[in-house]
């Protein structure tokens, strides 16, 4: 018998006189123990978050509709946004700590230019042409690409091009907004400052140390091309032919610590006709499909995920992904909470 079983029964509110209960009301006050399970459950968290897919093709002629419906002036970022079930689709969140929208921008558009206390990055779903300009930074917008936009950065999008640009927003919202510190300030557009911070950081094993002093930018690189990170995970699946997980992990590349401080990002590759299968860790994760098709299996939940389809898991839970392609390999984008879970100490994988 394990310990907490001699408290499985506690006592109720309800088995507390009413006068009393009226008392402890009117002086904001609350009995712990009719609710201590509910807060403390033994063994594994009480989660909201539900597994939840979002497919792109029943999404994207929704977003196309609403640039028809309402124009850029009338909206700021037009945004729908990928709200779990579990947690209330009012709530705007895909899991506790992170919230998922997609966004459009239209040829000719310009989104204005702002900052706010949440950290974001743009995962490009689809089109050319566009660019976000964050703290003075140009970063063209192509398919795959990352683009941060970190906590208080001053930050626009723009698009020369002639065809719908749609990128997925990921943002550490929910956490920053439970916290009762989320705000935004509006602003001037941005002088564009020369230079790329991935022309000059974007090299595995080197960084630049002008006079032997490295550079005490909190975010360095702000773009990480696709190209670039699918051409790592193709190299190390060739130069490490046994390794099971192909992955590679955005960080900043100063540091080496991860790109953001609050979410984690990471890319997969797997092999054609490749099963794999992720430990359960305390983290929540959300899965984007970049190139190819992988069957998504968390816990009794199954999931096909096509090119830009979207899907996320509850924390604690194993995930299996098995590329449904003999022939090709299949790249996927991966977004948690492992660095806040590491900061609280909270952190956990279970195998």
């Amino acid at each position: 018998m394990q310990n907490h079983d001699r408290f499985d029964t506690l006592g109720r509110l309800e088995d507390l006189p009413q006068d009393y209960r009226d008392n402890l009301t009117q002086q904001n006050l609350v009995p712990l123990w009719p609710s201590l399970r509910a807060v403390l459950p033994p063994e594994v968290p009480a989660r909201k978050t539900q597994p939840t897919h979002w497919p792109y093709a029943t999404l994207r002629p929704l977003l196309i509709q609403a640039g028809e419906l309402t124009p850029i002036e009338k909206a700021e970022r037009r945004v729908l946004v990928l709200a779990n079930p579990g947690h209330g689709l009012e709530k705007m969140q895909a899991s506790a700590a992170m919230y998922l929208g997609m966004q459009l921008l239209l040829p000719g558009e310009l989104a204005p230019a702002h900052r706010h206390t949440p950290n974001a990055i743009r995962m490009v779903v689809e089109g050319e042409g566009a660019w976000t300009l964050v703290d003075g930074e140009k970063c063209p917008m192509s398919r795959g690409d990352l683009i941060l936009t970190p906590t208080g950065l001053w930050h626009e999008h723009g698009h020369d091009g002639d065809k719908p640009v749609v990128w997925l927003d990921v943002l550490d919202l929910p956490l920053v907004y439970y916290m009762e510190a989320s705000y935004h300030l509006e602003g001037p557009s941005q002088s564009v400052k020369p230079g790329e911070g991935v022309k000059a950081f974007g090299r595995g094993g080197v960084t630049p140390t002008t006079v032997f002093e490295r550079s005490n930018k909190a975010y360095p690189m702000l773009r990480y091309p696709w190209a670039d990170a699918r051409a790592a995970l193709v190299s190390i699946a060739d130069n490490e032919p046994d390794t099971e997980c192909v992955q590679v992990t955005y960080v900043n590349p100063v540091t080496g610590d991860d790109a953001e401080n609050i979410l984690g990002f990471y890319a997969l590759m797997l092999r054609p006709g490749q099963t794999l299968r992720l430990p359960a860790r305390s983290p929540a994760q959300v899965f984007h499909q970049i190139e190819g098709s992988a069957d998504v299996q968390i816990e009794a939940t199954s999931f096909t995920l096509a090119e830009a389809d979207t899907c996320c898991a509850p924390g604690y839970t194993a995930v299996t992904l098995k590329n449904r392609s003999a022939s090709a390999p299949a790249f996927i984008f991966v977004a948690d909470e492992a660095p806040l879970h590491r900061k609280l100490g909270v952190y956990e994988n279970r195998g």
